[in-house]
């Protein structure tokens, strides 16, 4: 078999693999597109709930899971990006380093489930935030931290180390240097483990079961300490728990959520852009 065979049988079946995973997520799209089209409307978008959640909009269950993003990324994104730095460029490559750096990886492998528990001991009862944005936001922020972290160092240590050589060399001191020479350059990787990050705070049921969610408010919340409604814990409930919810409301709410996960991806995406364009290597 001759090296032209040979890549003709690769490249098939490198494109079929491809066509394997796309496909599904462009039928699971098509499928939620068609069934809950029917259901979008001003009324749907904009307006409150009434009667139990059977009449009405979702208004609350969008602002709820804005509310709850913005608030998982204000808390996990500096802390995740300090914290990468630190082991990156302070750190010693020692015991206590590498066990660091396994524990972040494994923390990534926890099930949600886990870390609502675990908002539920810490941020509602032991500092008693109540069920609360607060506490729904730290909840989130703690879950996210370790792709955030993850997707930093590979980007930190992505950074030629001349870069920083020449730096120094200057006389500049190791915080300016990393202020102004590795950090603009690593800026697209950090902000794609804030996408990472944003596509999974914004779709997880579990941490905002324990800590968070509520199904049913007639009004907007006004405070941090006040509990929302969210998105993904709204589909749950009307999909399991209310009967008689007509399903293109049902198809029209993941729809919803679906479309507000894209638009937080791409408004992440058009910003990591920009100062991708700006890397000079």
């Amino acid at each position: 078999m001759n090296a032209k065979i040979q890549e003709k049988i690769a490249s098939r079946i490198l494109f079929f693999c491809t066509v394997m995973v796309v496909l599904p997520v462009v039928m699971i799209l098509a499928i939620i597109l068609y069934k809950g089209i029917g259901a979008i409307s001003w009324e749907f978008l904009f307006s409150m709930p009434r009667n139990g959640m059977s009449a009405g909009g979702i208004l609350p269950a969008i602002l709820g899971t804005l509310y709850l993003v913005a608030g998982a990324v204000l808390f996990a994104l500096p802390l995740g990006v300090l914290t990468a730095i630190y082991l990156v460029e302070y750190s010693r490559d020692n015991f206590l380093s590498r066990l660091i750096k396994l524990a972040i990886v494994n923390l990534a492998g926890v099930p949600s489930v886990v870390y609502g528990l675990f908002g539920l001991g810490i941020f509602v009862t032991f500092f008693q935030f109540g069920a609360s944005i607060l506490a729904g936001s730290l909840t989130l922020g703690i879950m996210i931290l370790p792709v955030i972290i993850t997707a930093s160092r590979e980007a930190l240590e992505s950074v030629p180390q001349s870069f920083r050589v020449v730096s120094l060399s200057l006389g500049a001191s190791k915080w300016q240097t990393i202020r102004h020479s590795v950090l603009p350059h690593a800026l697209p990787g950090i902000l794609t483990g804030a996408i990472l990050g944003i596509g999974r705070a914004a779709g997880e049921t579990a941490p905002i079961l324990f800590t968070v969610a509520a199904f049913y408010l007639p009004k907007l919340p006004t405070s941090v300490f006040d509990q929302t409604m969210a998105l993904p814990y709204h589909l749950y409930v009307i999909s399991t728990q209310v009967p008689g919810i007509a399903e293109n409301v049902r198809y029209g709410t993941a729809l919803v959520l679906v479309f507000l996960v894209l638009m937080l991806n791409l408004f992440a995406i058009i910003v990591r852009s920009r100062f991708r364009k700006r890397k000079k290597w």
